[in-house]
């Protein structure tokens, strides 16, 4: 049922994050036409609004990645192959994400109240726009690395009971 929930939350930001690739080319193309052929004048707002995008799209794009396991796991060791191990393994990773995502949580507040007393230099946009997406990011990172530990526990509970 919340895994389900958090499945559909993933598709609306993969379905966002292909939106923002999208508006991204928009003033990116506007820049390559400016500085190279001249055709239209060179509008220094079009490299903020790409920047604004591009924060975006990686926090969400490290969103994503949380959920589908992609983001913040290097194995230095062969995968593990006892059910105790792999909960060890895969808790672990699962854990470390989990501390940083609450640490950007709680401390993304205070990033997003200062970013919120500042504008931007050629938009006059509140840069409030771009900085909470770092205490955004860690409550969502939270979530799905919350619920991936729980459903590596599930996973371990199931293969003990099926041995007994």
């Amino acid at each position: 049922m919340i895994g389900d929930g958090l499945e559909w939350f993933c598709k609306v930001l993969r379905i966002l994050l292909a939106v923002l690739v999208g508006a991204l080319s928009i003033p990116v193309f506007m820049q390559v036409v400016a500085r190279y052929t001249g055709l239209i004048p060179t509008y220094l707002w079009t490299e903020e609004l790409a920047t604004f995008i591009f924060v975006w799209i990686v926090m969400i794009g490290s969103m994503v990645a949380v959920w589908d396991g992609t983001h913040f796991d290097v194995r230095v060791i062969p995968d593990a192959r006892r059910p105790i191990l792999v909960l060890f393994q895969n808790g672990v990773v699962l854990l470390l994400i989990l501390g940083f995502a609450l640490m950007f949580a709680w401390y993304g507040i205070h990033y997003a109240e200062f970013g919120a007393n500042q504008r931007s230099v050629m938009m006059r946009a509140n840069k409030l726009v771009t900085h909470i997406s770092v205490p955004i990011a860690g409550v969502v990172w939270s979530m799905f690395a919350g619920y991936r530990l729980f459903e590596t526990i599930q996973i371990y509970r199931k293969s003990r009971s099926q041995t007994q």
